[in-house]
């Protein structure tokens, strides 16, 4: 988190994958909008200060790199020299609004989660405890708006 969003009590708002450090970015970036343009996912939308912002709420990232392609400032941009190098260090967390710590059964989040991170291991009597796998998740955010009570946030993983 940022100054600016810790000040402004913002946490939620993450810059498009492959963004470079944050005073950097905000230093290259010229909001042209062409990340935005290019996200077939549609995901990404000005923030504060019309800088981009990726909004989980609309969706999922799958990475596919359009954004970084399109970025003419070097704002967004992925090391040729790192083959594993992760987009960012975005992790899925769940809170206490959980469906399933409520004794609800709920699997929306693990439906939609394409990298099996989401497990529903059974407990004695017959309900479901929500684990995540950090190993398997992507930070993607494909879990985030399915869920009915929002309690399913994404967060930088340390």
């Amino acid at each position: 988190m940022n100054r600016m969003q810790f000040l402004r009590g913002r946490t939620d708002q993450f810059r498009p994958p492959w963004a470079i450090d944050e005073s950097r970015f905000v230093e290259l970036c010229s909001r042209c909008d062409d990340c935005q343009s290019a996200c077939e996912e549609n995901i990404i939308e000005k923030g504060h200060g019309s800088f981009p912002v990726v909004n989980f709420q609309k969706g999922e990232c799958s990475f596919c790199g359009d954004c970084v392609e399109h970025c003419s400032t070097g704002a967004l941009q992925k090391q040729p020299f790192q083959a594993n190098e992760k987009p960012w260090i975005l992790k899925a967390f769940i809170s206490e609004k959980c469906l399933n710590k409520q004794g609800v059964v709920c699997r929306s989040c693990g439906d939609s989660c394409m990298e099996h991170a989401l497990k529903f291991r059974p407990q004695p009597g017959g309900k479901l405890t929500l684990e995540i796998d950090s190993e398997n998740c992507t930070g993607c955010g494909a879990c985030v708006a399915p869920c009915p009570e929002e309690a399913i946030e994404l967060k930088e993983a340390s």
